[in-house]
């Protein structure tokens, strides 16, 4: 293997790594969002879109060239009849395995740092929805504590005003009281309804976020599929030149 295919090859498996750690249940999306907003990932993200546009043209070269080698493999090399040459067969499928392999490890490594992009992304959002849950959450109980606050207020200058009827100050007193209140409940259900909206933005983040986990799983499960099959091909190449 070359440079750099051996370059590929390691970015691949380092891709491999950073999506599985990114899919790790047990850190919450809080907890990356803080390491995310850390003095030296703010450093790297600042010309982030310029890392990605150059990996992305890399790996679309090195995946086209790859693409190329297939196909020049693949159909007849020469006018040599490979029937009575086995070195020269042996030789060509060795090249177009190689070719294949290459074109394997490109593409993936290409789809995976979409898939590491959009999972980042995802995870900031989930994270955003999350703090802005909480704060709706504490927004709708502080409301509620004072909706009861002004109803047991409310009832104890009730019972002030049936004591004493002319008592005109209780009675304004429950009149702005019983204003405070429609406000309080107002504010308690538009919170609620922000809340709801929220929650939903918050379940279809999670919805698309299990989406790309599946998607993921079943990608890796065919490249090591393809994987397995080209190790066999190499193995069988091999053998048959050793032979």
């Amino acid at each position: 293997m070359t440079l750099q295919w051996t370059f590929i090859a390691v970015f691949l498996y380092g891709e491999i790594g950073l999506v599985s750690l990114l899919l790790l249940p047990f850190i919450s999306p809080s907890r990356w969002q803080k390491i995310f907003r850390s003095g030296l990932i703010n450093k790297v993200a600042a010309y982030s879109h310029i890392y990605f546009n150059v990996f992305i043209a890399i790996l679309l070269l090195l995946f086209f060239d790859a693409y190329r080698e297939v196909s020049k493999y693949a159909g007849p090399t020469s006018e040599v009849d490979m029937k009575h040459n086995p070195e020269q067969q042996n030789l060509a499928h060795m090249k177009l395995f190689r070719a294949q392999r290459n074109l394997y490890i490109a593409g993936f490594a290409l789809f995976l740092w979409f898939i590491i992009r959009r999972l980042c992304t995802l995870i900031s959002q989930q994270a955003q929805l999350q703090a802005q849950s909480d704060a709706s959450q504490k927004q709708a109980q502080s409301a509620t504590d004072a909706a009861k606050k002004l109803m047991e207020e409310k009832e104890n200058l009730s019972n002030m005003a049936r004591a004493d009827d002319t008592d005109v100050d209780a009675v304004k007193r429950e009149k702005d009281l019983a204003q405070e209140l429609d406000e309080a409940r107002q504010e308690l259900a538009k919170t609620k309804k922000e809340l709801e909206k929220k929650q939903v933005d918050f379940d279809t983040l999670k919805k698309q976020s299990e989406g790309t986990n599946k998607e993921y799983d079943r990608l890796m499960k065919e490249m090591e599929k393809l994987q397995m099959a080209v190790d066999g091909g190499s193995v069988d190449t091999e053998s048959k030149k050793s032979n």
